[in-house]
């Protein structure tokens, strides 16, 4: 009896070493599953917002002011001109680009964002979150080196210069040039500072060229389709990295 049963204690011994875990990997599972479970919440609530976002309905279909024509792309595009024309027998070369003017003013200056979103509305909060735009209009002649290049407010019912500047045509993109401060070239007077006189001339020079609140209703769609599409595509991206298996 001693002889057989001193074989099988041994061989209970050798099980409970062998079948004990140490603590560092116990953690280090605890730590996998809780990652896991955290992935898995992320997941879930962006796949959730991703449906949502999707089955928003997009703005009326609508066209901009003739003779402006949309640049080819230019949703898929991170940045660059939307419409493009020309005007008068030189053949001025007129293009312009669009962005949120929010994203460019600092925190709190602007004064009708609590009347805008209290005027939010039934197509998803369009009119409300997108009611000022900020235009950059590029102008210049066939050939030539330098353009002039206006930044503008962009209202339901109105346009406003907010700075002119001459600049060459292969300069850094003008959001770029908005994050800049200082140094460069010199680029003329604030504009509220130029004489009245002036300042209406330049109002005039650009609302003749077809830059006037006429703009307003195509180029707010535009920027709403092209934030929805960012933002799907920011939602199937995030979910991809996170899902993703390790390598």
């Amino acid at each position: 009896m001693l002889r057989r049963a001193a074989p099988a204690a041994a061989a209970l011994c050798r099980r409970t070493v062998s079948t004990s875990t140490s603590p560092s990997s116990t953690a280090a599972a605890t730590a996998v599953a809780s990652s896991s479970a955290v992935n898995s919440i992320l997941l879930r609530s962006l796949k959730e917002h991703y449906l949502e976002v999707s089955k928003m309905a997009p703005p009326p279909k609508t066209s901009p002011p003739k003779p402006f024509t949309i640049v080819k792309g230019s949703l898929d595009q991170q940045s660059g001109p939307v419409l493009r024309r020309e005007y008068g027998d030189a053949g001025e070369e007129i293009s312009i680009s669009v962005a949120r003017l929010a994203n460019f003013l600092p925190a709190g200056a602007d004064s009708d964002s609590d009347s805008d979103s209290e005027g939010a509305g039934a197509d998803g909060g369009m009119s409300a979150s997108i009611s000022q735009l900020l235009l950059h209009v590029d102008i210049s002649k066939p050939g030539a080196g330098k353009s002039l290049q206006f930044l503008c407010g962009l209202y339901p019912d109105a346009v406003g210069i907010h700075s002119v500047c001459l600049r060459a045509k292969n300069a850094e993109s003008w959001e770029g040039n908005m994050a800049s401060k200082g140094g460069g070239e010199y680029r003329g007077r604030i504009f509220q500072e130029l004489d009245e006189k002036v300042r209406d001339a330049l109002h005039l020079y650009i609302e003749t060229r077809g830059i006037n609140e006429k703009l307003f209703p195509f180029l707010q769609a535009w920027l709403y389709v092209k934030d929805h599409r960012n933002l799907i595509r920011w939602f199937k991206s995030v979910g991809t990295v996170i899902s993703e298996p390790k390598p």
